[in-house]
């Protein structure tokens, strides 16, 4: 069950010059693949399909996907105290060029079918969709997940922060951007604590037997040229980084045979010299 305060702000919003060409850019922190709907959703599905013998994980995951609604909740303030005194009519805005340009500059669906207030779009206007939620039952990779789900949406904070000269805009970024550092290395700390690079391969209930092992810890180079260069690093040599084997490097070449398909169906939609059989397919 989830409550509500009345609308209570987890942190003030402050907007001293309201800008619709920033409420616009603010839509994609809200409805955005690094934004907050998406993080919201993505913690909040991994709490509800959490098993396993603690519900610590399920709890956390929980405590911060509510945090995110929070955060939902601050950014629509802040695109809708940016829309304030914008352009309502189309000839005030012909008369005055800086008008038009804002005009011309903010989303139109703010002005057309919200009544100046946000919505769950980016800020390109398409809305928002769950493509990039990721919520696996693996709570090693659900963690790695949200680590980078969190460095992309500081990322995005952070543009935002230098886009604005706002002090009441930096203000609620700075606040946002520091919950990002935390939660960033709060997953990161809960994957340790599921044991971190030993715990992989993810997943790590699977025999490691049954892979095959003369490719399982290899770095393939796919040059073409024999002679091309190797990006060596810390995966091209030494031991693993789950200690289970030891880094190596192959030059890749091909392993399988030529596909070789069979002829095209008269049920599908193909051209009818498409149904004769390949003449240098190999006899099988």
């Amino acid at each position: 069950m989830f409550y509500h305060d009345g609308g209570q702000l987890q942190y003030e919003v402050k907007v001293t010059r309201p800008n619709p060409v920033f409420a616009k850019a603010l839509q994609q922190a809200i409805g955005g693949v690094e934004g907050e709907i998406r993080v919201c959703l993505q913690y909040l599905f991994q709490a509800w399909g959490g098993r396993g013998p603690t519900t610590k994980y399920r709890d956390m995951l929980l405590n911060t996907g509510t945090e995110e609604i929070a955060h939902i909740e601050m950014l629509a303030t802040a695109v809708a105290l940016n829309l304030e005194g914008s352009p309502l009519e189309m000839e005030q805005a012909a008369k005055d060029p800086i008008v038009f340009a804002k005009l011309g500059g903010m989303n139109l669906r703010h002005l057309l079918s919200s009544n100046l207030a946000a919505l769950p779009v980016n800020a390109e206007g398409v809305p928002f969709n769950a493509s990039h939620v990721y919520a696996s039952g693996n709570l090693a990779a659900d963690m790695m997940a949200n680590a980078v789900a969190e460095s992309t949406g500081r990322m995005l904070a952070c543009q935002l922060y230098k886009m604005t000269d706002d002090p009441g805009m930096k203000d609620m970024l700075a606040f946002l951007i520091a919950r990002d550092t935390m939660h960033q290395n709060q997953w990161l700390a809960a994957w340790e604590e599921l044991g971190g690079a030993k715990a992989h391969p993810i997943p790590n209930n699977f025999p490691q037997e049954l892979e095959l092992k003369d490719v399982n810890y290899s770095f393939f180079v796919t040059h073409k040229d024999e002679a091309g260069p190797v990006p060596e690093g810390r995966w091209s040599q030494g031991p693993s980084v789950d200690g289970k084997g030891k880094f190596t490097v192959e030059r890749v070449k091909p392993r399988g045979k030529k596909a070789a398909l069979g002829p095209a169906t008269p049920k599908t939609g193909v051209q009818a010299e498409q149904m004769a059989a390949p003449k240098d397919q190999p006899k099988k």
